[in-house]
Protein backbone atom coordinates (compact mmCIF):
# COMPACT_ATOMS: atom_id res chain seq x y z
CA UNK A 1 0.00 0.00 0.00
CA UNK A 2 1.28 3.17 -0.60
CA UNK A 3 0.30 6.76 -1.80
CA UNK A 4 1.28 8.93 -5.29
CA UNK A 5 2.81 11.69 -4.38
CA UNK A 6 0.72 15.09 -5.55
CA UNK A 7 2.69 16.47 -8.27
CA UNK A 8 2.66 20.60 -8.37
CA UNK A 9 3.22 22.62 -11.44
CA UNK A 10 4.80 25.65 -9.93
CA UNK A 11 8.78 25.25 -10.04
CA UNK A 12 10.36 26.19 -6.97
CA UNK A 13 13.51 28.95 -7.66
CA UNK A 14 16.39 26.11 -7.33
CA UNK A 15 14.33 24.06 -10.21
CA UNK A 16 14.02 27.23 -12.19
CA UNK A 17 17.84 27.87 -11.33
CA UNK A 18 18.39 24.08 -12.34
CA UNK A 19 16.89 24.04 -15.97
CA UNK A 20 18.48 27.22 -16.41
CA UNK A 21 22.03 25.39 -16.11
CA UNK A 22 20.91 23.08 -19.46
CA UNK A 23 22.71 23.84 -22.18
CA UNK A 24 21.31 25.25 -25.27
CA UNK A 25 19.31 22.64 -26.98
CA UNK A 26 19.61 19.94 -24.16
CA UNK A 27 16.57 18.66 -22.68
CA UNK A 28 15.70 19.76 -19.01
CA UNK A 29 15.76 16.97 -16.83
CA UNK A 30 12.33 15.80 -14.84
CA UNK A 31 11.56 16.66 -12.00
CA UNK A 32 9.71 15.08 -8.97
CA UNK A 33 8.55 16.63 -5.44
CA UNK A 34 9.78 15.22 -1.96
CA UNK A 35 8.83 16.40 1.08
CA UNK A 36 12.15 17.77 3.76
CA UNK A 37 12.05 16.93 7.27
CA UNK A 38 13.82 19.66 8.82
CA UNK A 39 15.59 19.29 12.32
CA UNK A 40 12.97 21.89 14.49
CA UNK A 41 10.37 19.31 12.73
CA UNK A 42 8.87 21.59 10.57
CA UNK A 43 8.01 20.29 7.24
CA UNK A 44 8.85 21.50 3.48
CA UNK A 45 9.00 20.30 -0.27
CA UNK A 46 11.64 20.72 -2.67
CA UNK A 47 12.04 19.72 -5.61
CA UNK A 48 15.04 17.40 -7.11
CA UNK A 49 15.92 16.02 -10.48
CA UNK A 50 14.40 12.63 -10.93
CA UNK A 51 16.75 9.35 -10.25
CA UNK A 52 17.75 7.56 -13.44
CA UNK A 53 16.10 4.16 -13.66
CA UNK A 54 16.51 2.56 -11.22
CA UNK A 55 18.34 -0.97 -11.13
CA UNK A 56 16.81 -4.17 -9.86
CA UNK A 57 18.88 -6.32 -6.73
CA UNK A 58 20.35 -9.38 -7.79
CA UNK A 59 19.23 -12.20 -6.95
CA UNK A 60 22.29 -13.00 -4.74
CA UNK A 61 21.77 -10.33 -2.71
CA UNK A 62 18.37 -10.62 -2.35
CA UNK A 63 19.02 -14.60 -0.92
CA UNK A 64 21.30 -13.36 1.03
CA UNK A 65 19.04 -11.13 3.73
CA UNK A 66 17.01 -12.37 6.15
CA UNK A 67 13.86 -11.72 7.35
CA UNK A 68 13.11 -10.96 10.95
CA UNK A 69 10.03 -11.01 12.63
CA UNK A 70 9.97 -8.30 14.96
CA UNK A 71 6.29 -8.69 15.93
CA UNK A 72 3.75 -11.24 14.10
CA UNK A 73 0.54 -10.87 15.97
CA UNK A 74 -2.00 -12.54 12.99
CA UNK A 75 -2.11 -13.63 9.44
CA UNK A 76 -1.38 -10.86 6.91
CA UNK A 77 -4.82 -11.36 5.84
CA UNK A 78 -5.69 -9.31 8.87
CA UNK A 79 -2.83 -7.39 9.80
CA UNK A 80 -1.46 -4.14 8.72
CA UNK A 81 2.47 -5.22 7.56
CA UNK A 82 5.28 -2.95 8.66
CA UNK A 83 8.19 -3.91 6.63
CA UNK A 84 11.73 -2.06 7.26
CA UNK A 85 14.48 -2.54 5.38
CA UNK A 86 17.90 -1.19 5.94
CA UNK A 87 20.96 0.36 4.05
CA UNK A 88 24.55 0.73 5.09
CA UNK A 89 24.65 -2.00 7.15
CA UNK A 90 27.40 -4.74 6.91
CA UNK A 91 27.22 -7.64 8.78
CA UNK A 92 28.63 -6.34 11.81
CA UNK A 93 26.73 -3.82 11.75
CA UNK A 94 22.90 -6.29 12.06
CA UNK A 95 23.32 -5.45 16.03
CA UNK A 96 23.04 -1.67 14.94
CA UNK A 97 20.27 -2.39 12.52
CA UNK A 98 18.26 -4.71 15.13
CA UNK A 99 18.30 -1.44 17.62
CA UNK A 100 17.61 1.17 15.10
CA UNK A 101 14.04 -0.66 14.09
CA UNK A 102 12.97 -1.67 18.04
CA UNK A 103 13.35 1.89 18.39
CA UNK A 104 11.66 3.45 15.76
CA UNK A 105 8.91 0.80 16.25
CA UNK A 106 8.56 1.60 19.89
CA UNK A 107 8.27 5.12 19.15
CA UNK A 108 5.80 4.88 16.41
CA UNK A 109 3.62 2.05 18.24
CA UNK A 110 3.49 4.82 21.05
CA UNK A 111 1.55 7.88 19.07
CA UNK A 112 -1.87 7.01 18.74
CA UNK A 113 -4.01 5.45 17.03
CA UNK A 114 -1.15 3.02 16.15
CA UNK A 115 -0.72 2.54 20.38
CA UNK A 116 -4.14 1.43 20.58
CA UNK A 117 -3.67 -0.51 17.81
CA UNK A 118 -0.55 -2.21 18.33
CA UNK A 119 -1.69 -5.94 17.97
CA UNK A 120 -3.05 -5.43 14.30
CA UNK A 121 0.11 -4.84 13.02
CA UNK A 122 2.96 -7.13 11.39
CA UNK A 123 6.30 -5.85 11.78
CA UNK A 124 9.36 -7.15 9.69
CA UNK A 125 13.10 -6.67 9.61
CA UNK A 126 14.80 -7.28 6.57
CA UNK A 127 18.69 -7.79 7.35
CA UNK A 128 19.86 -6.46 3.75
CA UNK A 129 23.57 -6.50 3.72
CA UNK A 130 25.80 -3.80 2.35
CA UNK A 131 29.04 -3.67 1.54
CA UNK A 132 30.21 -0.66 3.48
CA UNK A 133 28.78 0.89 6.54
CA UNK A 134 27.26 4.13 6.02
CA UNK A 135 25.38 6.38 3.56
CA UNK A 136 26.15 8.33 0.68
CA UNK A 137 27.50 12.20 1.05
CA UNK A 138 27.95 11.21 5.16
CA UNK A 139 30.00 12.86 6.43
CA UNK A 140 30.45 14.89 3.88
CA UNK A 141 29.05 15.45 0.16
CA UNK A 142 31.01 13.50 -2.32
CA UNK A 143 32.00 10.74 -0.41
CA UNK A 144 30.51 7.97 -1.58
CA UNK A 145 29.76 4.26 0.08
CA UNK A 146 28.96 0.62 -1.63
CA UNK A 147 25.66 -0.19 -0.29
CA UNK A 148 22.83 -2.20 -1.12
CA UNK A 149 20.28 0.53 -1.73
CA UNK A 150 22.17 3.06 -2.65
CA UNK A 151 21.00 5.52 0.01
CA UNK A 152 22.51 9.14 0.32
CA UNK A 153 21.61 12.77 1.48
CA UNK A 154 21.07 15.37 -0.57
CA UNK A 155 19.05 13.06 -2.39
CA UNK A 156 22.18 10.95 -3.28
CA UNK A 157 23.90 13.87 -4.61
CA UNK A 158 21.21 15.21 -6.82
CA UNK A 159 19.50 17.48 -4.87
CA UNK A 160 22.18 21.22 -4.44
CA UNK A 161 20.00 22.81 -1.69
CA UNK A 162 18.49 20.20 0.74
CA UNK A 163 21.39 18.25 3.10
CA UNK A 164 19.02 16.42 4.77
CA UNK A 165 16.92 14.81 1.82
CA UNK A 166 17.66 11.17 2.71
CA UNK A 167 16.93 8.98 -0.69
CA UNK A 168 16.76 5.29 -1.28
CA UNK A 169 16.67 3.48 -4.51
CA UNK A 170 13.09 2.36 -4.13
CA UNK A 171 13.07 -0.35 -6.31
CA UNK A 172 15.41 -1.70 -4.66
CA UNK A 173 14.21 -1.01 -2.00
CA UNK A 174 10.73 -2.93 -2.43
CA UNK A 175 12.55 -5.81 -3.84
CA UNK A 176 14.02 -6.54 -0.33
CA UNK A 177 10.97 -5.74 1.45
CA UNK A 178 8.94 -8.40 -0.56
CA UNK A 179 10.84 -10.73 0.80
CA UNK A 180 8.22 -10.57 3.99
CA UNK A 181 4.92 -12.14 4.12
CA UNK A 182 3.53 -9.15 3.04
CA UNK A 183 4.07 -5.55 2.84
CA UNK A 184 1.61 -2.30 3.39
CA UNK A 185 4.62 0.11 3.71
CA UNK A 186 8.19 0.16 3.93
CA UNK A 187 10.44 2.18 5.74
CA UNK A 188 14.02 2.13 4.44
CA UNK A 189 16.79 3.08 7.66
CA UNK A 190 20.26 4.35 6.74
CA UNK A 191 23.06 3.63 8.80
CA UNK A 192 23.59 7.34 10.22
CA UNK A 193 23.67 9.33 12.97
CA UNK A 194 23.02 12.43 10.71
CA UNK A 195 19.27 13.75 10.99
CA UNK A 196 17.43 13.19 7.89
CA UNK A 197 14.50 11.40 5.94
CA UNK A 198 12.28 11.86 2.46
CA UNK A 199 8.57 10.84 2.00
CA UNK A 200 7.78 8.52 -0.88
CA UNK A 201 6.11 5.48 -1.33
CA UNK A 202 9.17 4.61 0.72
CA UNK A 203 9.58 5.99 3.60
CA UNK A 204 13.15 6.92 4.85
CA UNK A 205 14.71 7.80 8.29
CA UNK A 206 18.37 7.66 9.85
CA UNK A 207 18.43 5.04 11.40
CA UNK A 208 20.35 6.22 14.30
CA UNK A 209 19.10 9.88 14.62
CA UNK A 210 16.41 9.68 17.12
CA UNK A 211 14.46 12.89 15.95
CA UNK A 212 13.78 10.72 12.59
CA UNK A 213 11.46 8.05 13.88
CA UNK A 214 9.18 10.80 14.04
CA UNK A 215 9.37 10.96 9.42
CA UNK A 216 7.70 7.56 9.63
CA UNK A 217 4.83 8.55 11.82
CA UNK A 218 4.00 11.39 9.71
CA UNK A 219 4.27 9.01 6.44
CA UNK A 220 1.97 6.38 7.75
CA UNK A 221 -0.49 9.33 8.29
CA UNK A 222 -0.29 9.93 4.57
CA UNK A 223 0.10 5.85 3.37
CA UNK A 224 -2.24 4.83 5.92
CA UNK A 225 -5.14 7.38 6.58
CA UNK A 226 -4.89 9.38 3.24
CA UNK A 227 -4.11 12.20 4.94
CA UNK A 228 -2.78 15.48 3.49
CA UNK A 229 0.17 17.59 4.43
CA UNK A 230 -1.13 20.85 6.76
CA UNK A 231 1.70 22.92 5.91
CA UNK A 232 1.47 25.98 3.68
CA UNK A 233 4.89 25.96 1.54
CA UNK A 234 5.27 26.68 -1.33
CA UNK A 235 2.29 28.10 -3.00
CA UNK A 236 0.16 31.05 -2.37
CA UNK A 237 -3.54 30.75 -3.07
CA UNK A 238 -5.64 28.10 -3.61
CA UNK A 239 -8.50 28.37 -6.37
CA UNK A 240 -8.96 24.75 -6.89
CA UNK A 241 -11.66 22.47 -6.17
CA UNK A 242 -12.60 20.93 -2.47
CA UNK A 243 -10.07 18.77 -1.97
CA UNK A 244 -10.40 14.78 -1.22
CA UNK A 245 -8.55 14.67 1.84
CA UNK A 246 -10.45 14.47 4.95
CA UNK A 247 -7.97 17.06 7.15
CA UNK A 248 -8.05 19.81 4.62
CA UNK A 249 -10.72 22.21 3.15
CA UNK A 250 -11.44 25.45 1.06
CA UNK A 251 -14.48 25.86 3.15
CA UNK A 252 -13.57 28.28 5.40
CA UNK A 253 -17.13 27.46 8.02
CA UNK A 254 -15.38 24.33 8.69
CA UNK A 255 -18.55 22.31 7.84
CA UNK A 256 -16.50 19.49 6.23
CA UNK A 257 -15.71 18.75 10.31
CA UNK A 258 -19.17 19.93 11.36
CA UNK A 259 -19.47 17.47 14.03
CA UNK A 260 -15.92 18.12 15.39
CA UNK A 261 -16.13 21.73 15.77
CA UNK A 262 -15.18 23.61 19.05
CA UNK A 263 -14.02 20.12 20.42
CA UNK A 264 -10.67 19.72 21.70
CA UNK A 265 -8.02 18.13 19.66
CA UNK A 266 -5.38 15.51 20.97
CA UNK A 267 -2.93 17.88 19.20
CA UNK A 268 -3.50 20.56 21.97
CA UNK A 269 -5.80 22.48 19.10
CA UNK A 270 -9.75 23.04 19.76
CA UNK A 271 -11.04 21.89 16.00
CA UNK A 272 -11.89 24.96 13.95
CA UNK A 273 -10.65 25.44 10.03
CA UNK A 274 -7.16 27.11 10.39
CA UNK A 275 -5.64 29.44 7.02
CA UNK A 276 -3.00 27.77 5.36
CA UNK A 277 -3.03 23.75 4.68
CA UNK A 278 -1.73 21.21 1.47
CA UNK A 279 0.99 23.46 0.40
CA UNK A 280 -1.04 26.63 0.24
CA UNK A 281 -0.77 30.04 2.09
CA UNK A 282 -4.33 30.81 1.38
CA UNK A 283 -7.51 29.16 0.30
CA UNK A 284 -7.27 26.25 1.94
CA UNK A 285 -8.23 24.99 5.60
CA UNK A 286 -6.49 22.65 8.46
CA UNK A 287 -8.23 21.51 10.94
CA UNK A 288 -6.21 22.68 13.92
CA UNK A 289 -2.66 24.88 14.52
CA UNK A 290 -0.06 22.23 14.14
CA UNK A 291 -0.56 18.55 13.63
CA UNK A 292 1.73 15.72 13.08
CA UNK A 293 0.78 16.32 9.25
CA UNK A 294 2.06 19.88 9.77
CA UNK A 295 5.20 19.65 12.42
CA UNK A 296 6.83 16.41 13.57
CA UNK A 297 6.96 15.82 17.34
CA UNK A 298 3.00 16.43 17.56
CA UNK A 299 0.07 14.48 17.72
CA UNK A 300 -2.85 13.81 15.20
CA UNK A 301 -5.38 15.80 15.58
CA UNK A 302 -9.00 14.41 15.90
CA UNK A 303 -10.03 14.29 11.96
CA UNK A 304 -6.45 12.58 11.50
CA UNK A 305 -6.55 10.29 14.17
CA UNK A 306 -10.28 8.85 13.13
CA UNK A 307 -9.05 9.04 9.45
CA UNK A 308 -6.03 6.23 11.08
CA UNK A 309 -8.87 4.48 12.48
CA UNK A 310 -11.22 4.25 9.98
CA UNK A 311 -8.15 3.45 7.09
CA UNK A 312 -7.24 0.12 10.06
CA UNK A 313 -10.84 -1.26 9.92
CA UNK A 314 -10.84 -1.21 6.43
CA UNK A 315 -7.70 -2.79 6.06
CA UNK A 316 -8.38 -5.27 8.85
CA UNK A 317 -11.40 -7.42 9.01
CA UNK A 318 -11.79 -8.55 12.19
CA UNK A 319 -11.97 -5.41 13.63
CA UNK A 320 -15.54 -5.14 12.08
CA UNK A 321 -16.62 -7.92 13.46
CA UNK A 322 -18.97 -7.61 15.79
CA UNK A 323 -18.68 -9.10 19.30
CA UNK A 324 -20.97 -11.40 21.15
CA UNK A 325 -21.71 -10.45 24.95
CA UNK A 326 -21.57 -13.87 26.62
CA UNK A 327 -24.68 -15.84 27.78
CA UNK A 328 -26.21 -15.20 30.89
Amino acid sequence: MHRTRLVLPTLTMAALALFAQVPAGGAAPAMEWREVFNEDGTITQTQTPKAPREKSTTLRALAAADVIPVQVTGDSSDRFDLVFVGDGYTTEDLETYTANVKSKWEELSAVEPFASYKEYFNVWQVNVISTESGVDHDPTKGLLKNTALDMGFWCQGRDANTERLLCVNETKAKEFAALAPQYDQVIALGNTTKYGGAGGSVATASGSNAQAGQIAIHELGHSIGGLADEYDYPYLNYTGAEPREINVTKDPTGAKWGEYLGQPSPDGGVIAPVEGARYYKSGLYRPTGNSIMRTLGKQFNSIGRDAMIKAFKAKIPSLNTPVTPPAE
